[in-house]
């Protein structure tokens, strides 16, 4: 039988969590917490995240010893905590279960009338922010959970009613193959965390088994434009509906004017008139992000003014296109979380939409495995600015075995330079920009920091 959380939440038994400063854990903490589980938990530093937690009645360790576990009727591990971590050996020692994040996430969800699970490559976050201030606005009191800080929820967590759940899902390690959507959302589909996942294919079948996770009365939303989406949806047997720009997809946008890098636009719904957006974060991407939003809110018969108020109020969520200041030479500088091909050709096709001078875009590779695989199209996407300038790759969980490094992709881009050191950025960027330019920050790594160096945040 498989394992629940439930009993453990009923009986108010003690749950361990085992990295519980990472973002997903924290909220999963604060969450069982709010429920009156006693929490306990372990992670290497003490942060802002474990102080709230902390005051919120868990008992956090800052060393991973054997000894954290006992007393713990159940224990949840990330899946970087991997078998060798003592407290995970103890827990295995003393027979203590031990569950996944995913799954403990997945067993929640249960217990929500409607749940909204927003997947895809890329725009996972953004989606899910969106759908959050369309189901906020529609008073559908949604219990919450996003990847990044949300402003409008004060976080990464919003605890609401049972009658809706809002939940980021992420295919890396399959996690979201434990969840429960009643409505299940697919953006896009692209080979990614090629570290996991055997190739294209093997991607798409989980997108596939992820469609399969809904109920038959349940409903798929993909993206029409998108090739690998519409593969991982075939032969599901279950409601579906498409958006995108093309005349085949059921959810389309018309009459679209954009300004500054900004899209209005009126939503189509299977031809008729469903409301008209005008957006607060700029991007094609975004609009598409939206027309997925609108497919889920008109499913769940949310009025179509109370969809676009919730998308205008979406001024964005951190690192995704984040105003970061100005430079002393008067350049702009924005942080963005773009750290695939992609992401990182939208957000440049964007910017190229805005009234600047001259691009910069700083790029900081993240993972060795990702830059090898995907090499070409990063030099592709870096094309797309006036000036590449490459920091070192973000190793993450990775060594470098494989002998490549930013300075290779910096030869193959036609304006580009790299260097060993953030100090060595900022003093070119400092020398090299004007007023009227723009600086984004890019990568999954800790990039932001040239960001705050620049301007003095």
């Amino acid at each position: 039988m498989e394992l629940s959380i439930k009993p453990y939440i009923e009986n108010k038994k003690k749950i361990h969590l085992v990295g519980i400063g990472g973002v997903s854990m924290n909220s999963l903490g604060e969450l069982l917490l709010s429920m009156g589980v006693p929490v306990s938990g372990s992670d290497r530093a003490y942060s802002a995240v474990t102080e709230r937690l902390e005051r919120l009645g868990a008992q956090i360790y800052y060393t991973h010893e054997a000894q954290n576990v006992e007393g713990a009727a159940l224990v949840v591990r990330t899946a970087a905590v991997h078998d060798n971590n003592p407290e995970i050996m103890q827990a295995h020692a003393l027979g203590i279960p031990v569950m996944e994040r995913a799954q403990a996430w997945g067993g929640l969800m249960t217990d929500y009338q409607n749940v909204i699970c927003l997947s895809g490559t890329h725009g996972k976050t953004t989606s899910t922010s969106m759908m959050t201030l369309i189901t906020m606005q529609a008073a559908l009191d949604p219990t919450v959970m996003v990847g990044s800080n949300l402003p409008a929820i004060g976080g990464t967590l919003r605890i609401g009613g049972k009658e809706c759940f809002v939940a980021e899902s992420c295919e890396y390690c399959n996690s979201f193959l434990s969840f429960s959507p009643t409505i299940a959302v697919v953006l896009n589909v692209e080979a990614d965390h090629l570290d996991f996942f055997k190739d294209i294919d093997d991607i798409v079948h989980s997108f596939h088994e992820f469609c399969l996770r809904t109920p038959k009365n349940g409903l798929v939303i993909t993206n029409a434009d998108d090739i690998h989406a519409m593969r991982a949806v075939e032969g599901i047997e279950r409601k579906l509906l498409t958006f995108g720009v093309s005349e085949h997809a059921k959810v389309r946008p018309e009459n679209v004017s954009v300004q500054n890098g900004y899209y209005h636009f009126d939503v189509m719904v299977e031809g008729q008139f469903y409301t008209h957006v005008e957006l607060s974060v700029p991007g094609y991407h975004n609009m598409l992000n939206a027309l997925a939003c609108c497919a889920a809110a008109w499913f769940l018969q949310v009025a179509g003014a109370q969809v676009a108020a919730g998308l205008k109020q979406f001024k964005g969520s951190s690192r995704r296109f984040e105003r970061t200041g100005i430079m002393k030479s008067g350049a702009l500088v924005v942080d963005d979380y773009a750290h695939h091909p992609s992401e990182m050709r939208a957000t440049l096709q964007t910017a190229r939409q805005m009234e600047f001078d001259r691009i910069f875009c700083v790029f900081q590779p993240h993972t060795y495995t990702r830059t090898k695989a995907l090499f070409s199209e990063f030099v592709e996407a870096l094309e797309l600015c006036d000036q590449a300038v490459l920091a070192p790759i973000y190793a993450a969980r990775e060594q470098n075995t494989i002998g490549v490094y930013a300075s290779d992709l910096a030869k193959q881009i036609s304006n580009a330079v790299s260097f060993e050191s953030f100090e060595e950025i900022c003093a070119y960027l400092e020398r090299e920009t004007h007023a009227g330019d723009l600086v984004i920050t890019m990568g999954a790594g800790d990039i932001y920091k040239v960001g705050q160096l620049l301007t003095g945040e």
